[in-house]
């Protein structure tokens, strides 16, 4: 499409040139000059990231990304050496910066240090492709911004910009590209990972498309927020299973702390970044973000299979478990995702004394380490007084396509 309009282009060019003498001295500069804006602004905009940095990126870590000048098989002006695309840091108030200026300013300091951070844009003689590939591209160090108020490192957003200096042809106009990467996170330390992730996902998912870098609302619809964890899950775990409405108005619960309004109450309600990753869970020692983070990499690590069967109801409260289980037979048991812990699943079982009353236990939860060394199924097997998956499954029925093959001999 860009180079059809390229062709539009100079077309258009050739007809205005032909009728010079009849445009007169006063017209023909000014439809000239309107061409060349015209056609920077066109090849402008054809110069993209094809690969995007990690959005999460550690220093002293070895990472790739490509960009790629779609008119650059068409107007590129060769010459005795190749074409240099850089990669440099930039702050947020400096890609803002930029964007203002709509990409006429150039960089004047980059705010860290990339190694391996300039490569030559070659046009691929096989798919015609004019690309500039960072296959080994390290960032050393970071300069930090001031931050404001309550802020920290891992909400602090960046980005890499990739810049080069080309000459066109026919025209020999000499012309600056330069095009930003999506917004960036800049770690240290693995364990600043999972705050970074909630800061990059809320950014994805809730900022405008033509927006200010890297502005993005401080509060959203609740529902939006549910759309937004749902995807994340089936992405993460790589399932076509995602949430259902009972999880939802779990979560909802969650993160406001309310456990009085109904599902149609939460639906008109607006959750903020503050609910989501900076207040610490009434009585806990984490975040909201952090527990669900905790909850995807278990299922993606142990129970993909077993949630993609729906062998895990998983989002359910301690008390309304007790409310499901407390009525069904000795042994009727169920799964949830643990409460108290980050990244632990743990099963609900229901228990009759001599008096027939009904007590529910909850099993200490196991973690991705439990669950490794032991599966889930074969956990569920070896414990006698599991006898019925919620409502009324047998448990061999439910879970042995799940049970190892037992090895005989071994301790």
């Amino acid at each position: 499409r860009c180079e059809n309009l390229v062709e539009v282009y100079f077309q258009l060019q050739q007809q205005v040139m032909a009728a010079s003498t009849e445009l007169g001295p006063e017209l023909l500069p000014r439809l000239l000059e309107r061409f060349n804006e015209v056609l920077s602004s066109l090849v402008k905009s054809s110069f993209l990231v094809e690969k995007q940095p990690p959005q999460v990126l550690k220093t002293q870590t070895k990472f790739q990304a490509s960009v790629r000048f779609l008119l650059g098989p068409r107007l590129l002006k060769a010459g005795p050496k190749s074409y240099m695309v850089r990669a440099d840091m930039v702050t947020e108030k400096q890609a803002r910066e930029l964007e203002l200026s709509n990409y006429s300013n150039t960089l004047s300091e980059s705010t860290g240090e990339i190694l391996h951070n300039t490569v030559a844009l070659e046009t691929n003689p096989t798919s015609g492709n004019c690309c500039a590939n960072f296959k080994n591209v390290l960032l050393k160090k970071i300069k930090r911004c001031e931050r404001k108020g309550s802020e920290s490192v891992t909400e602090e957003k960046c980005a890499v910009l990739f810049s080069t200096n080309v000459t066109l042809t026919p025209s020999n106009v000499s012309i600056h590209l330069q095009v930003l990467s999506l917004p960036i996170v800049v770690i240290v330390h693995g364990n600043q990972d999972n705050n970074a992730k909630a800061t990059v996902l809320w950014d994805n998912a809730f900022s405008d498309i033509d927006r200010v870098p890297f502005v993005v609302a401080e509060r959203v619809p609740w529902d939006k927020m549910c759309d937004t964890l749902n995807l994340k899950f089936m992405a993460e775990v790589q399932t076509t299973k995602g949430l259902l409405k009972e999880h939802y108005f779990f979560l909802a619960q969650k993160i406001f702390n309310d456990h009085s309004a109904s599902p149609e109450d939460f639906q008109s309600r607006h959750v903020s970044w503050a609910q989501f990753n900076k207040e610490i869970l009434p009585g806990r020692g984490f975040t909201f973000w952090q527990w669900f983070d905790g909850v995807l990499d278990l299922t993606k690590r142990c129970l993909k299979s077993y949630w993609s069967d729906r062998l895990i109801m998983g989002f359910i409260s301690k008390q309304y478990v007790c409310k499901l289980l407390s009525m069904q037979p000795d042994g009727t048991f169920l799964l949830r995702f643990s409460d108290s812990e980050i990244g632990g699943v743990t099963i609900a079982y229901v228990t009759r004394g001599k008096d027939g009353s009904s007590q529910v236990e909850n099993i200490q939860p196991f973690s991705a380490k439990d669950l490794s060394i032991r599966s889930l199924g074969d956990r569920i097997r070896d414990l006698g007084q599991l006898r019925n998956l919620y409502p009324n499954i047998p448990k061999d029925q439910a879970f042995g396509s799940h049970y190892n093959k037992e090895q005989t001999g071994k301790d």
